[in-house]
């Protein structure tokens, strides 16, 4: 299995997860599919891509948030975050 360790090839290993569980449910629904069947591929595209959001928070988190609060900016960074985890709440 591909474990990737850069997170830029990580982000785009959950992308390209997340296009693949995108492009079966496109075919299912086209094929007039089963729809818990259909919802259950729809629910493997939104795990891959929370997954991928995650990764890019983790890595934004590791590089720009911290050369932040080096340079004495934390609190630019932390409303920045903030800001992010308000519109993922708001969905």
């Amino acid at each position: 299995m591909f474990h990737p360790k850069n997170p830029k090839d990580r982000i785009l290993h959950r992308l390209k997860i997340a296009r693949g569980h995108l492009e079966k449910v496109l075919s299912m629904v086209e094929k007039d599919e089963y729809c818990i069947d259909v919802l259950h591929q729809s629910f493997a595209v939104q795990k891959a891509l929370s997954e991928t959001d995650n990764v890019i928070l983790e890595n934004h988190l590791k590089t720009c948030t911290s050369d932040a609060i080096k340079q004495g900016k934390q609190e630019e960074a932390i409303n920045e975050i903030m800001e992010v985890i308000q519109k993922a709440r708001k969905g």
